[in-house]
């Protein structure tokens, strides 16, 4: 069994086919799926799918890219949103200075209030950060002010200081397709070297297909090739690479069911 800890499954691309895309993730062994609103005009989207269907769940944020639009979200509207029983994370946030499509400050402004209500709602802060990593670890330190932070830095791209300080503020990395990627060697060091219990998989579809699906719209059923590739790194077997990023995930979404035996 596999966990997808980050999937955008109300993007309009899966529409026609959301229920084949679902069987399909459910068929290669990745039972649950945890689909990331990133804009809050598209909550009930996120809503419809994650009562629709059993293995999905969901997380609500704005994403950096988004967040000259908000301007006046609080803590309450997110604490808010995550009282619905599937709601199991707050983001995805951070800061992304690649595209700067939104202003630094307000994209500051905006992960400042996510971190804010994840310690409210003990929810994990699903974090986002590119070309960004000094002032992403700093406002953690700052925010958490010597708290243990319970999130993760998703589909991991950076250095290995931007994971060994993620790691030391307590929160997880989780790897996508970009892991499988022929120039990603750094990205497979930093894998190969994490703590067991620190490592997670996901997929960020539609984004970022892994080695041998480059090229196509990526969706859940495909991390099972990135966390193949991955435990190849750290050799370790398929079935117990898949134990452990399940087990990994289910701690942290600590909200999610239990597991069937």
């Amino acid at each position: 069994m596999l966990i997808d800890t980050h999937c955008h499954l109300d993007f309009p691309e899966f529409q026609p086919e959301i229920e084949a895309v679902v069987k399909r993730a459910c068929a290669a062994g990745v039972e649950r799926m945890v689909t990331i609103c990133t804009r809050l005009d598209r909550l009930p989207a996120t809503i419809a799918l994650i009562e629709r269907f059993d293995a999905l769940w969901g997380a609500v944020g704005i994403h950096p890219h988004e967040a000259k639009t908000a301007g006046d979200l609080t803590i309450e509207t997110l604490a808010g949103i995550t009282r619905h029983p599937r709601m199991v994370g707050i983001g995805e946030t951070g800061l992304d200075y690649h595209y700067d499509l939104s202003p630094r400050d307000e994209q500051a402004a905006s992960f400042r209030i996510h971190i804010r209500a994840s310690f409210a709602t003990g929810l994990p802060l699903i974090v986002h950060t590119r070309n960004a990593e000094a002032d992403t670890i700093r406002i953690l330190q700052e925010e958490a002010a010597g708290r243990p932070v319970r999130g993760i830095i998703h589909c991991f791209s950076g250095t290995a200081k931007l994971a060994e300080d993620a790691i030391a503020l307590g929160m997880h990395i989780s790897f996508s397709g970009i892991a499988t990627f022929n120039r990603s060697e750094e990205i497979r060091g930093v894998a190969r070297d994490m703590p067991a219990d620190r490592i997670l998989v996901e997929t960020d579809a539609p984004y970022l297909a892994p080695v041998p699906k480059r090229g196509k719209t990526n969706e859940p059923a495909f991390v099972a090739h990135t966390a193949d590739a991955l435990a190849a790194v750290r050799g370790q077997e398929p079935k117990a690479f898949a134990d452990l990023t399940t087990a990994n995930a289910v701690a942290l979404f600590d909200k999610m069911a239990p597991l069937a035996e």
